[in-house]
């Protein structure tokens, strides 16, 4: 095999791979205080999209907002689980989380979440964060 048929080859497998990353992870710029002090302003974290994979109390997802925005926020219940003293007057009193829904919080203070929104649709989600990406680590990637 020549040189550059060999070069095409490496090139076309570093594009597929790097195509197959990209339906697989997401990296996502935190925006807004609702996530303090675990996620800042500006941070980024590597999101790992599922498709119906189960999420658990205490992951950290990102999901689409009941107006449409990119939204990170840690489930508090799932399915299941009990509702939330904090979030049950806005679900009209239920005890427990419907199937296919999801109680999510932020960990500010300040937070819009299903305390105001309800419960959120977990074919909503995005993905669930995997970890937070330091400069460094953008820099190697």
């Amino acid at each position: 095999m020549s040189s550059w048929a060999a070069a095409a080859i490496a090139l076309a497998a570093c594009v597929l791979a790097v195509l197959l990353a990209r339906r697989r992870f997401l990296v996502v710029t935190v925006v807004g205080s609702s996530m303090e002090p675990t996620l800042l302003p500006g941070d980024r974290v590597l999101v790992r999209r599922h498709r119906r994979a189960p999420v658990g109390v205490g992951d950290v997802l990102v999901f689409h907002e009941p107006d449409g925005q990119r939204a990170i926020k840690r489930v508090a219940a799932v399915a299941g689980d009990a509702v939330p003293d904090t979030v049950r007057p806005v679900t009209g009193g239920t005890d427990v989380v419907p199937p296919g829904m999801l109680v999510l919080l932020g960990d500010g203070i300040r937070s819009g979440d299903s305390r105001q929104w309800g419960f959120i649709p977990a074919n909503r989600t995005l993905g669930v964060m995997t970890r937070k990406l330091s400069a460094s680590t953008l820099m190697h990637e």
